[in-house]
């Protein structure tokens, strides 16, 4: 009987002593970058928070993220470099910030949500197989680039000529390019194409499509198109052209129609991608995603005015119209 006493006295002690050395283990707190270029769109970075929240990281509890932003590209390098100094455990990189990222570290895992191709832009080997410490999301899907002027032609059957703006310096915009002239060819439309590099190529731009009278305009989404896209819709609106665009803001901002990949969708994918890399899987592992949900976007606000009655048949698919 003593024994039994004895032996659960000391039971009892060692349960007293080991269970409040256990609670008294801090919480791992993990380090995330979050780099992105400002001025061109708002990045959805409240989405990826919220996503990294669903997944049981809350900051200021188990996760720190360390925020930086610029608009010029030589102070995302600055500020890439400061993330490795930080130490970060991940690099989450929106956009154009995806290549000053890169150049910052080898080792560091980066997370990219990339409007153009990776494999081209010479971040990863493969889509399927990363092969490096990149991984990510890509908003390019090459059957939707076609489709872009198949629904211009639906909503403007009369469109004949058609003038395309794309930046040179985008990754998989020679493919996109070949995509859309297949497309008018088959539809019987000529392309005048346009590129653009900086804002005076903008402005010469709107010069050659009014002087080689384009009567509709083809914007593919890019960082140099989504930094000027205020000017692209005041000057569609003004001369009276159909506009069709890869996102939804330039459209929420006045221009015609967009269609496109669900960016809120690919944004909640990244959390995804950090959350595996933190748990140790490698980012040269992990599959980098294409967008499988698309949306059509239609200002019939901007149709008014620009004197076009859009096809209650398109009006019924739109995802989502401006009124």
């Amino acid at each position: 009987m003593k024994k039994n006493i004895v032996l659960s006295v000391v039971f009892g002690l060692i349960l007293v002593c080991y269970y409040p050395v256990e609670a008294q283990q801090p919480t791992k707190v993990r380090k995330i970058g979050f780099l992105s270029q400002a001025g061109i769109f708002p990045v959805n970075f409240e989405t990826f928070r919220q996503g990294m929240r669903e997944l049981g990281y809350i900051e200021g509890q188990n996760v720190v993220i360390e925020y930086r932003t610029a608009e010029q590209a030589a102070r995302l390098t600055e500020l890439a470099k400061e993330l490795v100094q930080q130490k970060v455990e991940v690099i989450v990189a929106s956009g154009p910030a995806a290549r000053p990222a890169k150049m910052a570290t080898e080792t560091i895992p980066i997370v990219f949500n990339f409007s153009g191709d990776p494999v081209e832009a010479g971040f990863i080997d493969s889509l399927a197989r990363p092969g490096r410490n990149m991984t990510g999301v890509t908003q390019l899907a090459f059957e939707l680039v076609g489709k872009r002027l198949e629904i211009l032609k639906e909503a403007v059957p009369g469109v004949s000529r058609v003038g395309v703006l794309a930046s040179p310096l985008h990754a998989g915009e020679q493919r996109e390019l070949r995509e859309t002239q297949s497309t008018a060819r088959g539809l019987g439309t000529a392309l005048q194409y346009n590129q653009v590099k900086n804002t005076s190529e903008v402005g010469a731009a709107f010069d050659t499509i009014i002087k080689e009278k384009a009567n509709a305009l083809l914007v593919f989404p890019d960082p140099v198109t989504n930094a000027h896209h205020m000017q692209i819709v005041e000057f569609a609106v003004k001369h009276q052209l159909s506009s069709m665009f890869g996102r939804k803001e330039p459209v929420e901002a006045g221009g015609l129609m967009s269609y496109g990949p669900n960016l809120e969708e690919l944004y909640r994918r990244i959390p995804v991608h950090v959350d595996k890399i933190l748990k140790g899987t490698k980012p040269a592992d992990i599959p980098v995603e294409q967008p499988m949900k698309f949306e059509l976007v239609i200002n019939l606000k901007t149709a008014k005015q620009i004197g076009l009655t859009m096809p209650p048949n398109l009006l019924a698919r739109a995802d989502k119209i401006i009124r």
